[in-house]
């Protein structure tokens, strides 16, 4: 019971601050947009009319713009192409709608320009989803089964995942950087209504940070797992 016991808090000790992070992030990201998903853009503009202008201002025609289902569901599809919104965000005069469909705009901005953390996230996505399931399985059977050298191996997989949430950060953190200053110059938005973006786009760059963290929190845990089980 006291390795049980001790075990558990150790892994407290590594996730707790990330998951607390993580709750503060997702209730800041949903209640900013909750509240300025009630504030009109007052030029009016929809968010697919924001996202089109964006891009036809970058000459980026090609990019096709559509409504997807379900909530905060807005990306940027570099392989097809294809800037896609939620539909509340799509056919909304918002101001959130407005902030997050300039940022996802910023993306395939990123993408026409080859932003090198784009281009480097894009290209470690297959590791990732084989990395972010896999890694653990064929850690956890190498530290308890098969040896320490298989645990590694699973500790490096699952090191993709960590990569993946670091080099995300720039890429976002740039895309909303784009779609402020677009909004701000091109008068899509008001100068009375970029707090409202700001605060939207700051608060969803929060939950990027949170999952940042708790992958390299993760990665800490089992790395000290595997190297006390080296010292025993």
């Amino acid at each position: 019971m006291d390795g049980f016991l001790g075990g558990y808090g150790l892994y407290l000790l590594f996730s707790l601050p990330a998951l607390l992070l993580g709750f503060w992030a997702q209730f800041r990201v949903q209640s900013s947009i909750k509240k300025y998903s009630r504030v009109a853009n007052m030029s009016g503009m929809k968010g697919a009319e924001v996202a089109r202008r964006i891009l036809d201002y970058n000459n980026l025609y090609d990019v096709e713009v559509e409504p997807v289902q379900g909530f905060l569901s807005d990306h940027y599809d570099p392989a097809k192409r294809v800037l896609r919104l939620s539909r509340d965000v799509y056919a909304s005069n918002s101001v959130a709608a407005a902030g997050i469909a300039a940022h996802e705009a910023g993306h395939a901005i990123q993408h026409a320009h080859g932003y090198m953390p784009l281009t480097i996230r894009t290209a470690i996505v297959p590791a990732v989803q084989i990395g972010s399931w896999l890694g653990p399985i064929i850690f956890l059977a190498g530290l308890l089964l098969l040896g320490n050298t298989v645990a590694w191996v699973g500790l490096a997989l699952f090191g993709a995942t960590a990569a993946f949430a670091l080099v995300t950060l720039p890429v976002e953190f740039d895309a909303s950087r784009r779609a402020k200053a677009i909004l701000a110059d091109s008068g899509m938005v008001y100068a009375t209504n970029m707090g409202g973006v700001n605060s939207v786009l700051n608060a969803a760059a929060l939950t990027y940070v949170a999952a940042a963290v708790q992958a390299i929190s993760t990665l800490m845990y089992y790395a000290f797992l595997l190297m006390g089980s080296r010292d025993d």
